[in-house]
């Protein structure tokens, strides 16, 4: 079975968290790790799950008003912050509305700061809704993990705990597969 984790990260946070649910999935599923800036339509032909990740930004998915913001914040001067490659351009939003052939099975995740969700939003839940208007089956609820507004900013035991997301996906998906047959 093959997977795909499909991520937006303005300074790497978004990144780690990515890369640790792709340890977990390891578990089960063949998986590659994607920017979305480089996301290739070929790279999800044939896959069984799609996991979309991105930051929250202003209660939702980023827009490129917001990494506008994110870039600017990024250049001030002893502001401490390394954008990501590819971070100023074209994010989740814009490769949803060229996303064709989704793949049966999907889950979302997020990064938020660490605020009650009715202060901070999420993103997830929008990733969620755009995955299924694409055909997805999602296999688990949106999960967000948290960062601080500090550098490094992923909270302590959060790269963990997007591991073991992971692995609990692969079990999930594992057994979504086997059901629908993909």
């Amino acid at each position: 079975m093959r997977a795909v984790v499909v991520y937006e990260s303005m300074f790497g946070d978004t990144r780690q968290v990515a890369e640790a649910i792709a340890d977990g999935l390891g578990l089960n599923f063949e998986v590659a790790t994607v920017p979305v800036d480089r996301v290739a339509t070929d790279q999800l032909r044939g896959i069984d799950l799609l996991v979309v990740g991105g930051p929250t930004h202003v209660r939702g998915m980023s827009r490129p008003k917001t990494r506008e913001g994110a870039v600017d914040q990024a250049a001030q001067p002893y502001s401490g912050i390394s954008l990501e490659p590819g971070a100023a351009g074209p994010g989740l939003r814009e490769w949803f509305s060229t996303l064709t052939d989704a793949p049966p099975h999907a889950a979302a995740f997020d990064t938020r700061v660490q605020l009650s969700p009715l202060v901070t939003g999420r993103a997830a839940p929008k990733i969620a809704r755009v995955l299924q208007r694409n055909g997805c089956h999602l296999i688990a609820e949106p999960e967000s993990f948290l960062v601080t507004s500090k550098q490094p900013a992923l909270v302590a035991g959060e790269r963990e705990r997007a591991r073991a997301w992971g692995e609990s996906l692969a079990v999930t998906g594992a057994h979504a597969c086997a059901r629908s047959g993909a």
